[in-house]
């Protein structure tokens, strides 16, 4: 998810709503939650988010109630979204195959090496 921070004078304004939204998060819903985008942008702070269950539907509703809780920011936009549910199917059979291979568009890139995103994403 992306959050616009629009009083965020300072990377610590950005850093304070960040983490007040991660801490609100976590003590209300299952999940985990990293900054994935730029970190040097101060009005604008791009989430990861993840949760797992044994049942996709309860995945859906936590992260619709995330969804939610982002929207009701006081200090920020939910300005984009994009959620993803993996099955692994009944009892996990299907993990046992690695989990890269059933992730959409899996990568074979050493850690640490994205160039192959930024080009997808059309960055350089």
């Amino acid at each position: 998810m992306v959050l616009q921070i629009p009083g965020a004078r300072s990377l610590k304004d950005r850093r304070q709503v960040v983490k007040s939204f991660k801490e609100r998060a976590r003590a209300r819903l299952p999940v985990s939650i990293s900054e994935v985008g730029d970190v040097e942008r101060h009005q604008v702070a791009t989430l990861g988010a993840v949760t797992v269950a044994r049942d996709s539907a309860y995945c859906v509703s936590v992260i619709s109630q995330l969804t939610e809780l982002a929207s009701s920011l006081p200090d920020g936009v939910l300005a984009d979204v994009r959620t993803e549910v993996l099955s692994f199917g009944e009892g996990g059979e299907g993990i046992r195959g690695g989990i890269e291979s059933r992730a959409e568009g899996s990568r074979s890139n050493p850690p640490g090496d994205f160039a192959d995103l930024a080009e997808k994403w059309g960055q350089k």
